[in-house]
């Protein structure tokens, strides 16, 4: 049992807990360091120098030491000559036009500016939720689910990681097994949200599961990360559905939020948002437009929840408070745990409240469905706390979520524990909203 507004409320823990697996890797760009402040040859920058010297080994010295590369990535990665032809076109083949390049060079070339890259070494955590595009062959009442997760791996580099699920009838959650080999995606640059600014497209092609898609970081604002996606499922008033997602790109000098678009989960979209108050953390988008308008919940002033309002889906210039901190456990800061879910007594809104110790709890709201800055309940005490037997890990004292489902009416809660590995619940809605203030 845990606490939970004016009463208790029965939490049903689902035994999965999904850790991060160091043998999931993908390949993605390397590029070194320049030389800047010492001697260089020639001026030549150090993939100029890198070119030179693979194209100055004879054939045999080529061909071997590309059979050694690719022996090593055969069976872990699919079609990587593909991604070291990549990565030779992108930034060698300028550098050597009119000269003589075999296809060989040009696959050792690309290999020395490809690494491997664990993605999910070091932690997997803070889940969004979705419903998958694809219902087929289910069983009744059984919903395919979609889950982000942030994953986190060398040099605490956040990468936006996926599993798929069933939750049937039961009450009951079968995860898919991760498949593998993680793909690389085809990467190009696209119109952006912001002047001057380009977004990319990220095409993955076909695949055997949604697990082997993985989104890196690919741009200069994103190089540190890509944290905490809040994805949903977006229907506009003509009926068509967008999956959309927004998170926070770091590119460890500051950060900004960016929005993931894709409407089958295998190209995607990613662009900056823009205006006054697209820089507030922990956005999340209503899962339709309310009088005609986009919007979202956001943390703009680190400390409260503010409803925006957009006409225009990249920018972000109306906005006002409408949950503040209120109890002790979220006395430091409140920020949303998601996108809000509709039901039928209005807008229900996971929370995170922050307490004492820097202690991270969820809680949750009732928006008025029809003006979501009218606040009808809220949660006095919190749902989830971080208790003895799950507060130790990465970041202690931390339970976090960044979206959750309503089945009926049952509650499924992903959520973060300690920045280090996810783990589910399920809750009664009927209790949950009897137990709010």
């Amino acid at each position: 049992m845990i606490v939970g507004g004016e009463g208790e409320i029965a939490l049903r823990t689902i035994g999965h807990v999904l850790r991060p697996q160091p043998a999931r890797v993908v390949l993605r760009p390397f590029v070194p360091a320049d030389n800047d402040g010492f001697p260089a040859s020639a001026g030549k920058s150090r993939v100029a120098r890198l070119a030179d010297r693979v194209l100055s080994l004879d054939s045999g010295e080529v061909a071997a030491e590309l059979g050694r590369v690719l022996a090593t990535l055969a069976g872990r990665h699919r079609d990587p000559a593909r991604i070291l032809q990549r990565r030779f076109v992108d930034l060698v083949e300028p550098l050597v036009r009119g000269r003589a390049v075999s296809a060989d060079q040009a696959l050792l070339a690309g290999a020395y500016l490809t690494e491997e890259y664990s993605f999910e070494a070091a932690a997997l955590f803070n889940p969004s939720i979705t419903p998958h595009p694809d219902q087929h062959g289910l069983g009744d009442g059984a919903l395919r689910l979609i889950l982000s997760l942030r994953a986190v791996g060398e040099g605490h580099v956040s990468s936006i990681s996926f599993r798929t699920a069933i939750f049937d009838a039961a009450g009951e959650l079968v995860i898919d097994d991760p498949k593998m080999p993680a793909l690389s995606p085809t990467i190009e640059r696209i119109p952006g949200g912001e002047p001057e600014d380009p977004g990319v497209r990220l095409h993955y092609g076909s695949y055997e599961n949604l697990s082997q898609v993985v989104i890196f970081p690919v741009t200069y604002h994103q190089r540190h990360g890509l944290e905490d996606l809040r994805i949903v499922r977006f229907t506009d008033d003509d009926g068509h559905v967008t999956y959309l997602g927004t998170y926070t790109a770091f590119s460890g000098e500051a950060i900004r939020q960016e929005l993931l678009r894709t409407t089958d989960f295998i190209t995607f979209e990613l662009n900056a948002l823009r205006g006054r108050l697209s820089a507030a953390k922990g956005m999340a988008i209503f899962p339709r437009r309310i009088d005609g308008r986009f919007a979202m919940l956001g943390r703009h002033d680190h400390e409260n929840i503010w409803l925006l309002r957009s006409n225009d889906l990249y920018s972000w210039d109306e906005g006002e408070i409408v949950i503040s901190p209120r109890w002790p456990w979220e006395f430091i800061q409140l920020g949303n745990g998601g996108s809000p879910v509709e039901i039928d007594e209005g807008w229900l809104v996971m929370t995170h409240g922050v307490g004492a110790i820097r202690s991270y709890c969820l809680g949750a709201c009732l928006l008025d469905k029809h003006d979501p800055r009218k606040l009808l309940a809220r949660s006095v005490s919190p749902i989830v706390r971080p208790g003895p037997e799950a507060r130790d890990g990465y970041v202690p004292n931390v339970a976090y979520s960044c979206g959750m489902m309503v089945v009926g009416r049952t509650l499924l809660l992903p959520y973060g524990v300690a920045d280090s590995f996810t783990t589910f619940a399920t809750i009664s809605l009927d209790q949950l909203l009897a137990s709010m203030r």
